[in-house]
């Protein structure tokens, strides 16, 4: 992300804050369309950022990179919760509801981004481009963080569902050890995959 100020890092973090809370909100959404009202009868199902937020996770974190000039920003709210139980699809079901949040943070990076495509060009001299490229990136950046097959993140479930029975033993490796996996993947190789996915991706949406 490009250099910000502060009145664009207060900008950042409330586009982060609802981020997050859309890609919550998705969860549930999904979980209760599919037979599971957990999340509902929780009060999740709301735009209110206070029933989804984490202080470290949705605030501090995000913030310190902000400040420490990070060059993506990251973080996360309390999970929704939902009984895979209930769920009237018990094989597809979590892996449904784990995709629901990742799609819709990609549906927001498409949708500002287009609006970013076709912004009048009388518009170029004001600051909106740039804070619709923080809106893009930021979706972008969730929507890919969390399709990575590690746990706690939403891809590891479509790793638990998809990876054949015959690769049990990797998946209670991924499982048992996820932290320390989790920790070395955002050292050591987030940062390319930030650099080679997410900002070409980025570029291409927005042209």
């Amino acid at each position: 992300m490009p250099s910000i100020g502060f009145l664009e890092g207060i900008f950042i973090a409330a586009v982060f804050i609802y981020s997050v809370v859309a890609h919550e909100i998705s969860h549930g959404a999904v979980a209760n369309a599919l037979g599971d009202d957990t999340a509902k009868n929780l009060g999740r199902l709301t735009l209110n950022p206070l029933k989804h937020l984490d202080i470290f996770g949705s605030i501090l974190l995000p913030v310190f990179l902000i400040i420490i000039g990070s060059p993506f920003v990251f973080g996360y709210a309390k999970p929704v919760p939902y009984n895979p139980l209930n769920l009237r699809d018990k094989k597809y079901g979590p892996a449904k509801v784990a995709l629901a949040g990742p799609a819709a943070n990609l549906a927001l990076a498409v949708l500002f981004g287009l609006v970013l495509r076709f912004l009048p060009a009388s518009f170029g001299v004001s600051t909106l481009p740039s804070l619709l490229s923080f809106v893009v990136q930021i979706n972008l950046l969730l929507a890919i963080f969390n399709l990575i097959p590690i746990p706690p993140l939403d891809g590891h479930w479509l790793l638990l569902t998809f990876l054949p029975d015959k690769f049990a033993a990797f998946k209670l490796f991924i499982v048992r050890y996820s932290l320390i996996i989790f920790v070395v993947f955002l050292l050591f190789v987030f940062p390319f995959i930030y650099n080679y996915l997410i900002y070409p991706l980025f570029r291409v949406i927005i042209r």
